[in-house]
């Protein structure tokens, strides 16, 4: 099992940028696949991003063109890079680790803790 940790939410205008990290414990980062989901009040956990063992990405259709996805396996981090962020953004961001990279919240048993992220109108 692996230990996640997220960090670099905040509270931003719209229109600006934020940089979420998500560290991992353990010696085995880069056997996993590494996600960010997000769930806003009210609504259900929803697939933000992920990036592959292999380096491969993809994204939710919210955030297509806007996020960008990276992991760096030497430092155990993944990183969501966020900008042209929007009130509809807003939402607690967890990261999540995982054998098989899936767009489902359910296949995924590692999970941090969330970071909240705020974008004023």
């Amino acid at each position: 099992q692996v230990q996640l940790v997220e960090s670099g939410g905040g509270l931003v205008q719209a229109g600006g940028s934020l940089r979420l990290s998500c560290t991992a414990s353990g010696r085995t980062f880069s056997s996993y696949s590494m996600e960010w989901f997000r769930q806003a009040p009210g609504k259900e956990r929803e697939f933000v991003a992920y990036v592959a063992q292999s380096g491969g990405t993809n994204y939710g259709d919210s955030v297509k063109g806007r996020f960008t996805i990276s992991r760096d396996n030497a430092k155990n981090t993944a990183y969501l890079q966020m900008s042209s962020l929007t009130p509809e953004d807003t939402a607690v961001y967890y990261c999540a680790a995982g054998v098989i990279a899936t767009a489902n919240a359910n296949d995924y048993l590692n999970w941090g803790q969330g970071t909240q992220v705020t974008v004023s109108s």
